[in-house]
């Protein structure tokens, strides 16, 4: 009779199989990125070579005596033997990132080198969740250890701030940033980067000392902004007429170029993928879709209403399979078939009970949402209703709610292991903390003069 261990890699061949090949698995990364953690040792464990060199049907090479790392040729051999337990595009698809993880943060039942990873925000899990997602070494040095930080920023102040979600609280500042709005950060942390609209530049901040390091001149009025998968460029949305997006180039530190489009822009996101920076705009009531190696537009969607945050959900090679758009003054959000380019139906947000009045503040009915890493859960703010509401993926059905006791629920970001929503409540400046399988408000965090737009970042 087959073992265990034996169907459980059989599974994740025949899964990995079955997935389109559109993510490669980079073996640069996995030889100076993924195999160190065979070797790491944690306190309370076996390390992973001790089991995985012999007795087990997944085989490392051994060692050689008083090596700590393998040769290149017995890299190669690893990397052939490991990519078989992956599933790329879907980290948790891969046994590898599921058999030593807890089974209440996503894992499976058992493995018997024990569970090393207690959450899916453990530096190690991050970074064999990159090498599934088509991370490579080259582009970045992203997922190096770090922790998992929620950067707020604060649209009426003059600072930004960082919460730690494990205590959530406040546990670092930056200064000097007056008006700040966008924020994104560097696959490997070592940067911050915040859209200045007061100077109308493009701010760097060092991701250890938070301080500010430079200030890129914009071609406008910046509104939010998006960083590339690689790390080599940040995109920016032009908030003023005609309308662009800025292409930061992060070697050099300049606006490298930019890319007109129709309308003012509201909103700039890059696809999971990385290959398209998506813009959105209110004005111009449209989605212009860009290449992000040609920074040229692909394609333009045109709306009824102007377009305001938006989502993406994932296909399971990781290309993107629909968008998800928040339009103006429309409680509740578009769908649009991304390989289609065509807007498919819309699903409003629920009623108000009786009795229960509506928040007519900010711009927009509904503004802000978010999909969880593991693409089960859509995340979706409402402004009218003062409500945050969760919905499943992909048959789009409401799961649940949970009231804000707070003025406009204006945008969310989620953690690592698609445990909490972090709602950034702009009219009563505090973040609400909500634990998304019960749709409860576990703590209020103070932050700013107004938090808008927030990201999740691992920092140094």
């Amino acid at each position: 009779m087959p073992t265990v261990s034996f169907l459980w890699v059989m599974a994740a061949l025949l899964a990995q199989q079955s997935a389109a090949p559109s993510t490669a698995l980079d073996y640069d990364f996995f030889k100076t990125r993924v195999q160190p953690i065979f070797t790491a040792k944690r306190p309370g464990h076996a390390r992973c070579v001790s089991c995985h060199s012999a007795g087990t049907p997944l085989r490392l090479q051994a060692l050689p005596p008083g090596s700590v790392t393998w040769s290149e040729e017995d890299s190669r051999k690893n990397f052939e033997a490991f990519r078989r337990v992956m599933v790329p595009g879907s980290p948790l698809a891969s046994r590898l990132l599921t058999h030593p993880l807890a089974t209440e943060a996503g894992g499976d039942l058992f493995h018997n080198g024990g569970k090393h990873w207690q959450s899916q925000n453990d530096a190690e899990w991050q970074t064999l969740a990159a090498w599934a997602r088509g991370q490579t070494a080259s582009s970045s040095t992203a997922t190096a250890p770090g922790k998992v930080r929620i950067i707020q920023t604060n649209s009426a102040g003059d600072n930004v701030h960082i919460i730690d979600p494990a205590t959530n609280k406040v546990v670092g500042e930056i200064t000097g940033i007056e008006v700040s709005h966008g924020a994104a950060a560097a696959p490997d942390g070592s940067r911050l980067y915040i859209s200045n609209e007061a100077d109308s530049t493009l701010d760097v901040v060092d991701g250890r000392t938070l301080k500010v390091t430079k200030k890129i001149p914009l071609s406008g009025h910046p509104n939010n902004i998006a960083i590339g998968r690689d790390g080599r460029r940040v995109f920016v949305g032009i908030a003023q007429a005609p309308g662009a997006v800025d292409v930061i180039d992060t070697a050099s530190l300049e606006r490298a170029k930019s890319i007109p489009v129709k309308g003012a822009v509201h909103n700039v996101y890059v696809t999971p993928d990385g290959r398209y920076a998506v813009s959105g705009s209110i004005a111009g009531k449209n989605v212009t879709v860009i290449d992000t190696q040609t920074e040229q537009p692909a394609w333009v969607l045109d709306f009824d209403l102007g377009v305001r945050p938006m989502a993406f959900e994932r296909n399971p090679d990781g290309s993107t399979k629909r968008l998800f758009a928040q339009l103006s003054e429309f409680n509740g959000f578009a769908v649009v078939d991304f390989a289609t380019h065509k807007e498919v139906t819309r699903i409003a947000l629920p009623v108000l009970a009786p009795g229960k009045e509506p928040v007519r503040v900010g711009g927009n009915a509904s503004h802000g949402l978010a999909i969880t890493a593991d693409g089960t859960t859509l995340i979706v703010n409402s402004r009218l209703n003062s409500a945050v509401y969760a919905y499943s993926l992909p048959d789009l059905q409401l799961l649940g709610s949970t009231d804000i006791q707070g003025i406009d629920p204006n945008w969310v970001t989620l953690t690592p292991d698609s445990k909490m929503a972090y709602v950034a409540i702009a009219g009563s400046n505090f973040v609400s903390a909500i634990d998304i399988k019960s749709m409860k408000e576990v703590a209020r965090i103070p932050v700013g003069e107004v938090p808008k737009r927030n990201i999740t970042a691992i920092l140094p």
